[in-house]
């Protein structure tokens, strides 16, 4: 008797965790279908908030590219907006690929044009940039040396900025006006200032904003602040003048270096096509070519990079 009782108890625990087993199985295999039925709507709300944050982040990437491009068309003093600028870029491509397709007949030297073309203008516009800072950084100490003659004579520094405005000539007129406007906006003199320092790509202008606002902050005698900026500026320039003499021999070596396979390729051409024809036409020609021109460029990097000495 006493082992038909042990053997119901077995039984029926045995049984009892059967069920739960079971139970609890049902219960597992009931939240997946409810998670595999909502798992599309997460995936979608997921593949949606993935875009959105793909869409902004590339909005941010054109919006930077575009101010990029505005700034640096306001260095260079060209009044265009950065969508004529691209607009104006794209038909300089299009004229440029049509003209190398009507004068040679070729799809190859089409694309070759359309990319020349498509490179002009940004270069074009980074040689005006250049050229504007050069001469603003060569009118900068003459600014200076007028603003500290007028803090002397007892002015305060934006009446000593508008003197400036009065009596400079371009590039330097141009810019402490729209300084001056940007003041007379609301704006304060240390952000007008910091814009003006961020707008140009200036050491020398950033050196002279900086010491101006340390100034304004701790107090000072702000002319003779100036006059010892001024002669700093004065003495990196002539600093600089000094490397670009000392090193004038060695970048104009890496310019002749770079162009003299290029020119003696071309007079060779001229004087028999057919002898060096065989460079554009066999394999081992084309890869020496390739070869050549990867080879030019890095000498030609590398000894820029040499005769590059920052001051």
């Amino acid at each position: 008797m006493m082992y038909v009782i042990l053997i119901t108890m077995f039984a029926t625990i045995f049984t009892f965790l059967i069920a739960v087993s079971q139970m609890r199985h049902s219960q597992k295999e009931h939240n997946e279908e409810v998670t595999k039925k909502k798992t599309p709507i997460k995936q979608v709300l997921k593949e949606m908030n993935n875009k959105l944050s793909q869409l902004l982040m590339k909005n941010k990437k054109q919006s930077k590219k575009k101010k990029n491009l505005e700034q640096k068309l306001s260095v260079a003093a060209i009044p265009v907006k950065p969508e004529e600028f691209i607009a104006f870029q794209w038909l300089a491509a299009v004229f440029t690929g049509g003209l190398f397709h009507l004068l040679t007949g070729n799809l190859l030297f089409a694309l070759l044009g359309i990319i020349i073309g498509f490179k002009t203008l940004p270069v074009w516009l980074k040689s005006k940039e250049i050229k504007r800072i050069k001469k603003f950084n060569m009118g900068l100490p003459g600014m200076v040396t007028s603003m500290i003659g007028s803090l002397r004579a007892g002015f305060s520094l934006p009446q000593s900025l508008t003197m400036v405005a009065e009596e400079s000539y371009s590039p330097i007129k141009e810019e402490v006006e729209l300084v001056l406007k940007k003041m007379r906006y609301g704006t304060s003199l240390e952000d007008a200032l910091v814009e003006w320092k961020e707008r140009i790509p200036s050491e020398d202008l950033e050196l002279m904003v900086e010491a101006i606002i340390i100034q304004r902050q701790v107090g000072g005698n702000l002319a003779f602040l100036l006059n010892k900026i001024v002669d700093t500026i004065r003495e990196r320039t002539k600093i600089q003048n000094q490397i670009k003499t000392l090193t004038a021999q060695g970048r104009l070596s890496g310019v002749i270096i770079s162009l003299l396979p290029v020119g003696l390729g071309f007079i060779i051409y001229l004087m028999n096509p057919g002898y060096i024809g065989t460079l554009f036409t066999d394999p081992i020609g084309i890869g020496m070519l390739i070869a050549g021109v990867i080879g030019g460029i890095i000498g030609f990097v590398m000894i820029r990079k040499i005769t590059t000495i920052e001051v």
